[in-house]
């Protein structure tokens, strides 16, 4: 690069000498308040809140000015450059990337990220805002090829974090901190999407079948101890059976066919012939007959 201090010299040397043929033959009071001017333009800077200027005074660090109004010795100092403090999103991705378990994927995310010393990340780096964007890519496929596909898909929050850290470390050096990662799409293969799905639809089925088998349990076990109940206490059964009775016809227009050995056992007979009787007379439809 070449040295910017000997054109200036060179300048200001001509200038000197334009001065002086001014002064000759021009007011003086007016080529001293213009020369005066144009130094105060260019000396005199502003730094926003949010900015620092990194200046450098004959090519060596002077310091980092900013916030606010700042001076600058005319020909020696310059800013080599103005830093953002506030945070930045840069998004990046990795496509058709392989997981550990060999499955290609496309990942989106960003990266959420701010400069905590503008010295370093105007000394260390030469373009800190590009090294951010291909740290944090490098540091995405690192993370896929060594992580299964499942645990991308479902525990999202640990692989943000773990892409977090590993980017941190790879920008500390150029004072940039890493305040967050976020993962925002992960694409898979459509066959791949497919078989999923097929697999998540058996898996469901399979939990349906095992639930409704147990519950087949739970009631034969319910009704092994109802037998004993009713074993134990003939008269609860014939109230059982009264109540199936009555279950059976209290609907209108409804007619139920009893095995007359059913009444038998369960000791019915008599009172089925009642509730039929009573229907007749009634004129309602509802009977139970026996055979």
């Amino acid at each position: 690069m070449t040295n910017p201090i000997a054109p200036m010299v060179g300048a200001l040397t001509l200038g000197v000498a334009a001065l002086v043929y001014l002064l000759s033959h021009v007011n003086a009071v007016l080529v001293v308040g213009v020369v005066l001017a144009a130094l105060v333009v260019y000396a005199l800077k502003v730094a926003n809140q949010w900015e620092r200027a990194v200046v450098l005074r004959a090519g060596k660090l002077r310091g980092v000015a900013g916030p606010g109004i700042f001076w600058m010795i005319p020909v020696f100092d310059m800013v080599a450059t103005w830093i953002d403090l506030r945070t930045q999103i840069t998004p990046f991705n990795a496509e058709r990337t392989l997981t550990r378990d060999t499955v290609p994927v496309n990942i989106d995310a960003v990266v959420l990220w701010s400069v905590h010393d503008p010295q370093k990340a105007a000394l260390e780096v030469v373009n800190y805002r590009t090294a951010i964007e291909w740290v944090a890519q490098t540091s995405l496929r690192e993370m896929i090829g060594t992580t299964d596909l499942q645990t991308l898909l479902s525990d999202r929050r640990q692989a943000d974090e773990r892409l977090r850290a590993e980017i941190a470390v790879k920008t500390a050096p150029w004072g940039i901190s890493v305040n967050g990662v976020e993962i925002r799409d992960v694409t898979i293969p459509d066959a791949l999407q497919d078989a999923m799905s097929r697999q998540a639809q058996a898996q469901r089925e399979r939990d349906a079948r095992v639930t409704l088998g147990s519950a087949e349990v739970a009631m034969a076990h319910q009704f092994v101890e109802a037998a004993k109940i009713y074993a134990a206490s003939p008269d609860a059964l014939q109230l059982r059976g009264m109540t199936m009775l009555y279950e059976a016809v209290k609907e209108r227009g409804s007619t139920i066919v009893v095995p007359s050995s059913a009444l038998e056992t369960m000791k019915l007979s008599g009172i089925a012939g009642v509730t039929a009787l009573a229907g007749r007379s009634s004129g309602a439809a509802p009977s139970a007959e026996t055979d």
